[in-house]
């Protein structure tokens, strides 16, 4: 069994798949581990690390691929891409097929057996799998960091012999992975935090994190998540009262972070460039949706907006941005699903489709789409 890890080619995309820990796992299934010369370098892992742990380290991608039974990846590649790789190898990584079915199907048709690691069930033996969680985690994390850069002035209350700094006040939308991880961020720096979210569970765990909970609770609000823990989609009424209540609050804010994502969906506006301008100069929104079409209006892919004296930042990839930590986390996860599609005493791969996380994750299999979010009339043999 051969698992090859290749150096990422997006744009702003430092991440790799495999840290010199996971090639160690690997190699203990029985695996030879070939990387792609220079894929760690934009998490700071060495040639000479993987090498260490026993890979071999490939000048090329095609070196890389030879022969491969896996190909582990953050981003998805192209069919062309994997070109080299055995037939049927087993291709893992974040393939976000909503929107790219065609390359999905390209995928199937070249023999891959894909499988997406997005679509993780959120059950107790994945956990240590989930992806999402895992970079959104990062991704909150990093929201605070960037806003703190760009808002040019201190987050927490200082009483000095000139005077006091008030603290800033910090205000997110969405209180899921990111959402939380921003609250504890903010709340450590030593702002005044508070949020929002849908989720009628989401007020308990804004509280815990010591942050006031903002939101209409109506009984369209308390039935508003869906039974995988997702936040439901909600009204065109509900979203007209949430948005007068926030905002209000928006206006008194030095720092918003919005995290609002439907997978599969264009991400909903929250933010109006009137609710941007009732915002005093120097305050600072993050939109982390922004991949997505993003929350606040303004909001551009990978740039700083001024508008009016508010800064909006619409970084993508914002776990990216703290690369070496979230491929510390990215790898981990997996390769704890790939140990899974491992007989450890033949040391051969032995995938079982009636596996609830194969059959949860697989996109592609036999040259077909099996997902059945997407095979249906024309998911069959391309």
């Amino acid at each position: 069994m051969k698992i090859a890890i290749l150096r990422e080619t997006a744009a702003n995309e430092a991440r790799v798949a495999a840290t010199p820990e996971t090639v160690k796992k690997f190699i203990g299934f029985g695996a030879k581990v070939s990387i792609e010369k220079g894929a760690g370098e934009g998490s700071k892992i060495p040639d000479a690390d993987y090498k260490e742990a026993g890979a071999t380290i490939s000048a090329t991608a095609a070196a890389t691929l030879k022969g491969a039974n896996v190909v582990l990846s953050v981003r998805r590649p192209t069919a062309t891409a994997l070109k080299g790789a055995a037939k049927g190898a087993l291709v893992i990584g974040q393939m976000d097929p909503f929107g790219n079915e065609k390359d999905i199907k390209a995928l199937a048709k070249a023999g891959f057996d894909v499988f997406s690691m997005e679509f993780m069930p959120r059950i107790t033996r994945a956990q240590v799998m989930d992806v999402l969680s895992s970079q959104a985690n990062l991704a909150g994390y990093q929201a605070v960091i960037e806003a703190s850069v760009a808002f040019d002035r201190a987050f927490p209350m200082m009483m000095t012999a000139a005077g006091t700094i008030r603290p800033a006040k910090a205000f997110v939308m969405g209180a899921g992975v990111a959402g939380l991880q921003a609250i504890a961020t903010a709340k450590r720096l030593g702002a005044i935090v508070s949020a929002t979210d849908v989720r009628p569970a989401a007020k308990e765990q804004v509280e815990s994190l010591g942050g006031k909970f903002v939101a209409v609770e109506d009984e369209e609000f308390k039935q508003a998540e869906t039974s995988g823990g997702y936040a439901k989609e909600m009204s065109k009424e509900y979203q007209a009262k949430q948005a007068e209540l926030v905002a209000t609050h928006i206006a008194k804010q030095d720092v918003v972070i919005t995290t609002a994502l439907i997978p599969g969906r264009p991400a909903p506006r929250l933010i109006t460039k009137k609710m941007v301008e009732s915002m005093a100069p120097g305050s600072v929104i993050v939109d982390l949706a922004v991949e997505r079409g993003g929350n606040v209006e303004g909001a551009k892919p990978n740039e700083i907006v001024d508008h009016k004296g508010v800064k909006i930042i619409g970084f993508e990839n914002m776990a990216g941005r703290v690369a070496s930590s979230a491929s510390q986390l990215y790898a981990k996860n997996l390769a704890s699903f790939l140990e899974t599609l491992v007989d450890k005493e033949a040391k051969t791969l032995a995938v079982n489709p009636e596996d609830e996380l194969v059959a949860a994750t697989q996109l592609t299999r036999d040259g077909a789409v099996v997902h059945p979010a997407f095979a249906g009339e024309k998911g069959a043999k391309s």
